[in-house]
Order: C-alpha cells, then sequence, then structure tokens
C-alpha cells in the first residue's frame, strides 16, 4: 500500500511533498466504546444482514442533546416515516465515549484537552521573556533583515518593555533597530520601540530595553515580535532553539520553534531572536483559581459521570449513536471520523457515506435525487462543495501547526459531503496511520490528496449559513433554527422559497 501511495506522489500537486504527514507510528486505535460500557459491539450488534443505500454519520458533541432531539424531530423523522428511503437509509450520530477530565477553565484553550499547566507562577515583578547563556560573542550577524518570533498568552500578562541585541565586543550600540510588536493576523503593530546609537534605551543582561505603553495581553492571545534593522550587517540574532524561554511559571509559550511549524506571515528571516521582551503577571486571581483547582476537578469528574448516564439513556432509547474511542474535542473531530469509517466498514453493508454536522440542515430527499439526476455513483467518488487554494490558518480555533505548506488540498464544506464506499474503506484500513489535522474538513482533503479521487462539484451542498432554493445542506444552526427551517419545509416544500414567500 505505501509503495502504491509513493506512485501517485505527482498527482497530488503540492501537498505531496508532505505525503509522509500523513503517516504516524502509533498503532491503529482500539475499538470504540460507549461512556461507561463493555464496549462498542455490546451496543452496537453487528449489522451486516441489512445493506443501506447511504450511510449518514453525524458529527456531534456529547453535550449537543438539543440539536440531536431536533434532528430526531426532522429530517430524522421524516426519513424514518418515509415508505422508500426508511430502507434505504442508515443514520448515526458520531460521539466521543470520553468527555475531557480536565474544567474547561483549566485548560490551555477551548478546543482541546491540555491541562494549563501553570506551576509557582511569578506575580508582580517584571520576567525577561529570554535567557541567553551563551556569552554574547556566540551570537551571531543574520544575512537577513528581519527576525521575528511568535508566541502564545496562556494567562493574561502584561508587556512592559521590547529590547534588542548590543553589539558584541561591549563596543556600543551600533545600529538603527525598529521592534514591532503585533497581534496575529493583524497588519498594525501593537508596540514599537526604535533603537539607535543615541537613543539605545537601558542595558539589562544582554538586551537594550525601552518602555512601552502598558496594557494587558489576554488569555489566548497570540503574537509576533519582529526586528527589523535596514543596515547591511543585518541583527546581531541567537538560534530561538538555544535561548530559554522564562514562562513566568507557565503563562507564556512560544509557538515558532515546533518542529514542521511554519514562520508567521510577518517573519521573513530565520528562525531566531533578536532580542526579547520583560512583561509582568498581575493580579492575585492566578493564585485563587490554581487554590480552587482540586475542588473545581472534582465536580467536573461528577458531572462527567452524569454525563455519561445521560449518554447512555439517550443511546439505549433511541438506538442511533456511535461511540467512538476518542476523547471529545473540537481538535479531535478527525479521530472521530476515522473512528467511524472503521465501524461503518466493521459493521454493515453499504454503498455511499454522507457525513455532515449536527448543525445543519439537511435534504436527504433532495440528495437521493441528484444522486439519481446526475448519476452520482461508481468507485473513488467524492461529491461535495470544494474549497480550493484554502489559505492555512496558523492562529485562532482553526490554527494549523502541522501541515507545512501555505494552502490547504481541495477539501469539501463539512456541512456535508458524500464518498464512495472504497474510499471509506481506505480510510478505515489506514485509520491508524493517517496523521489527524486542526480540522476534519481539512484533514479529509490532506488524505485526499494521496488517492486523487473524482470530485463532483456541487455549490448546494452550502459552505455558509443561508437559504439558497434547493440546497441539500446548510450549516451552523441553532436547535431552534432548525426547527424553523424545518417547519417552512413542510409548508412549502423548499424553505428558501417559503421564506420569499413571508417576505
Amino acid at each position: 500500500m505505501r509503495n502504491w501511495l509513493v506512485l501517485l506522489c505527482p498527482c497530488v500537486l503540492g501537498a505531496a511533498l508532505h505525503l509522509w504527514h500523513l503517516w504516524l507510528r502509533s498503532p491503529p486505535p482500539p475499538r470504540a466504546s460507549g461512556p461507561g460500557a463493555a464496549g462498542q459491539s455490546a451496543l452496537f450488534p453487528q449489522l451486516k444482514f441489512s445493506h443501506y443505500d447511504v450511510v449518514v454519520g453525524v458529527l456531534s458533541a456529547r453535550n449537543n442533546h438539543e440539536l440531536r432531539n431536533v434532528i430526531r424531530n426532522t429530517w430524522l423523522k421524516h426519513l424514518l416515516q418515509h415508505p422508500t428511503l426508511s430502507q434505504r437509509v442508515l443514520v448515526k450520530f458520531i460521539i466521543g465515549a470520553r468527555g475531557c477530565e480536565v474544567p474547561v477553565e483549566d485548560r490551555e484553550d477551548p478546543y482541546s484537552c491540555r491541562l494549563l499547566n501553570i506551576t509557582n507562577p511569578v506575580l508582580n515583578q517584571e520576567i525577561e521573556a529570554f535567557n541567553f547563556p551563551e556569552d554574547t560573542s556566540s551570537s551571531r550577524l543574520s544575512e537577513d533583515q528581519v527576525v521575528s518570533v511568535s508566541f502564545r498568552v496562556l494567562y493574561p500578562i502584561v508587556i512592559t518593555s521590547l529590547g534588542v541585541f548590543y553589539d558584541a565586543n561591549d563596543v556600543g550600540f551600533q545600529r538603527n533597530i525598529t521592534v514591532k510588536l503585533y497581534q496575529a493576523e493583524q497588519e498594525e503593530a501593537l508596540f514599537v520601540a526604535r533603537f539607535s546609537p543615541p537613543s539605545c534605551g537601558i542595558q539589562v543582561n544582554k538586551l537594550w530595553y525601552k518602555p512601552v505603553e502598558q496594557f494587558i495581553l489576554p488569555e489566548s492571545f497570540e503574537g509576533t515580535i519582529v526586528w527589523e534593522s535596514q543596515d547591511l550587517h543585518g541583527l546581531l540574532s541567537r538560534n530561538l532553539h538555544r535561548v530559554t524561554v522564562n514562562d513566568g511559571g507557565g503563562v507564556l509559550r512560544v509557538i515558532t520553534a515546533g518542529e514542521g511549524t511554519l514562520p508567521h506571515e510577518f517573519m521573513e528571516g530565520v528562525e531566531g531572536v533578536a532580542g526579547g521582551f520583560i512583561y509582568t503577571i498581575q493580579g492575585d486571581a492566578l493564585l485563587r483559581s490554581l487554590h480552587s483547582r482540586p475542588q473545581r476537578l472534582s465536580n467536573h469528574i461528577r458531572d462527567l459521570r452524569v454525563e455519561d448516564a445521560l449518554l447512555q439513556e439517550e443511546s439505549s432509547i433511541y438506538d442511533d449513536i456511535v461511540f467512538v474511542d476518542v476523547v471529545d474535542t473540537y481538535r479531535n473531530v478527525p479521530a472521530k471520523l476515522l473512528n467511524f469509517y472503521r465501524w461503518t466498514v466493521e459493521t454493515t453493508s453499504f454503498g455511499l457515506l454522507l457525513k455532515t454536522d449536527d448543525d445543519c440542515y439537511i435534504d436527504l430527499e433532495a440528495v437521493f435525487n441528484r444522486i439519481a439526476q446526475k448519476n452520482l455513483n461508481g468507485p473513488n467518488f467524492w461529491w461535495g462543495n470544494f474549497r480550493l487554494n484554502w489559505a492555512v490558518d496558523r492562529t485562532g480555533k482553526w490554527q494549523e501547526l502541522e501541515y507545512p505548506s501555505p494552502a490547504y488540498p481541495a477539501f469539501a464544506c463539512g456541512s456535508g459531503y458524500v464518498i464512495s464506499k472504497d474510499i471509506v474503506d481506505w480510510l478505515a484500513g489506514n485509520s491508524g496511520r493517517l496523521k489527524t489535522y486542526q480540522g476534519e474538513d481539512v484533514s479529509m482533503g490532506i488524505w485526499m490528496a494521496a488517492i486523487g479521487p473524482k470530485r463532483h462539484q456541487d455549490s448546494l451542498w452550502l459552505c455558509e449559513k443561508t437559504c439558497e432554493t434547493g440546497m441539500l445542506s446548510s450549516p451552523q444552526y441553532s436547535p431552534q433554527e432548525l426547527s424553523r427551517l424545518w417547519e417552512l419545509k413542510e409548508l412549502c416544500g423548499d424553505p428558501c422559497q417559503c421564506e420569499a414567500k413571508e417576505q
């Protein structure tokens, strides 16, 4: 299989250069199991006796009970009551078998399950962000005239000064250098400090510092500090990997030093540091939060047990949930999807697979009509609304630090797409080796770049929350909005035409 993939490399566009990213050394994941249950097989007996034209997988978060119930009372209810479609379609909600055991208040970010590991924070005193243990003589002149480094704030800080290296051999400050601090993806600098021989600031250890206007950089702030020089000799810099970061006990993280990451858009030179900054951690709220962690954790574990019991009851009542062996967080959604592909291959017989989310409107009758009209069948095909040359985000909810290219391969909008069974078989068979990225939609695009399926573009799989006549799907609805949209469909046949009549 791997040799076959290598032969496909010339067909994979820019993404093929990074085909090795598709493979992990870890063994295949264990079989899925329901919350508190002995195993998935006990919850869901083998379904090989029935064949379905389409299996529908609905990605759903553990606590989205209301959205699931709205689906059960709208398009899924309509499907189950339909005289022919009810025998042709199997619908399952995909839910992680385990909730995150870290309370939301104690996570690094709301999208993962990483503990915000702050220990012994240094409060109410100035902290130099970087230590340079080597002699200044070991610093080097960069051939570049721009050096920068990006960082993330895990707990609010106040930056008080920006700094640069002084020249080697203690000959004094010899260059004109500007230091700027940007918020990620913003074009205007938040802080600026200018250094020159007659105005070099105050020397602290091996750097010259100048004060800047002080205001709080909030939790989850992502920034880039940039050193610029117009001098021909460039900047005095250090390799960032040889610099010690003073994280104040865990409130600061440098994010461009990780292997495989790409520089921020402002970084035009080497991955290094030409100075630093001074910051403070203010307030006793952090200490109070750390002291209350044990009680918060205890309450959270109790709530998880209640959630497990509710999910188990929901599953036994409706028999429409697949629990996959994944901690249910946003960052783990690609793994949820791969586990579901394995479940479908191991437990049922089908021709096509439709993936959607629990906040999406889906018109399955329109899907079947479209399949018949356009003869959408056969092997190795992918039907959806594709984003092309989509830029990789390096910050925020969709932050991608693993995929090195500046743009993703073509991927389908997450509101809905259909793939043929042979693709599902391939994904399921390789699920233990496929690398997961920040979102399931872009992960799917990267995985598909390896096999080059026939793409059927269809704009009626909507990418944004809007209403278009004949739409197959539309995303990002609240439970109330989904109910209303279905009421309009039942009233007028097409919710968007009905909406137009009402206006």
